[in-house]
């Protein structure tokens, strides 16, 4: 039976979940195949309004969307290749690669590296030796528009140092005006002062995000 867009999304969310979770117990993203290519897939199947291709392991692709175009979906982590089958690359209309990334400020997302037409895929391929071909994938650039460029959202003061928060969601801590190179441990360093839980409302560590947006609500209820 196929799935409503509201099970697809719910179903995202739980494998996102599953994802964090075996993170905090210390599992390597890169060993997390069997939930990483889950995730890929009900995430094009989500922003496709697509479903998921009705036979397990499909030959040729993973995806059917709301246009009934079948999808090859690849999703890595730390990988810098997604391998294609040449033998059933044919089958695809539509190519996806997509990466899970894993960021102590962000959280985990997901982010499109390619969206494009098979007829259109060869260019972006590299042929191997072994006759494999692979879409080569670049290191993850983060921006680099710096903090002090962003505008400032919300900001509070306590013991000495202001924590602030930026047009972008990231966080910032200042130390009598000096800027603090790593704002998570004096986050947790306050946290502890303000009796702010570390943890968010699943039980699980809050990034710098969740933390920061916390202490300062906590700070501001101080001053009213």
């Amino acid at each position: 039976m196929p799935l409503t867009q509201i099970q697809i999304i719910q179903s995202l969310g739980e494998a996102l979940s599953w994802f964090e979770k075996e993170l905090e117990w210390g599992v390597a993203p890169g060993e997390l195949n069997h939930l990483t290519g889950r995730i890929g897939e009900l995430y094009a199947a989500m922003i496709t309004r697509g479903q998921m291709a009705t036979t397990t392991n499909q030959r040729g692709y993973d995806v059917v969307s709301a246009e009934g175009e079948r999808i090859s979906v690849k999703t890595v982590t730390t990988s810098v290749q997604a391998r294609f089958n040449t033998n059933t690359l044919e089958l695809a209309d539509r190519i996806m690669v997509l990466r899970i990334n894993v960021d102590d400020d962000e959280g985990v997302s997901v982010e499109t590296l390619l969206d494009i037409g098979r007829a259109d895929f060869d260019g972006h391929l590299r042929r191997l030796s072994n006759g494999s071909i692979d879409f080569p994938i670049a290191s993850r650039r983060k921006s680099t528009r710096p903090l002090d460029a962003q505008s400032i959202e919300a900001a509070e003061s306590f013991g000495g140092y202001t924590v602030q928060q930026f047009e972008s969601g990231s966080i910032g801590v200042l130390r009598h005006g000096n800027r603090v190179d790593v704002a998570k441990p004096v986050l947790r360093e306050l946290a502890a002062q303000l009796g702010v839980d570390l943890l968010n409302g699943s039980g699980r560590p809050r990034n710098t995000r969740q933390l920061g947006a916390a202490i300062i609500k906590a700070i501001g209820s101080r001053h009213q």
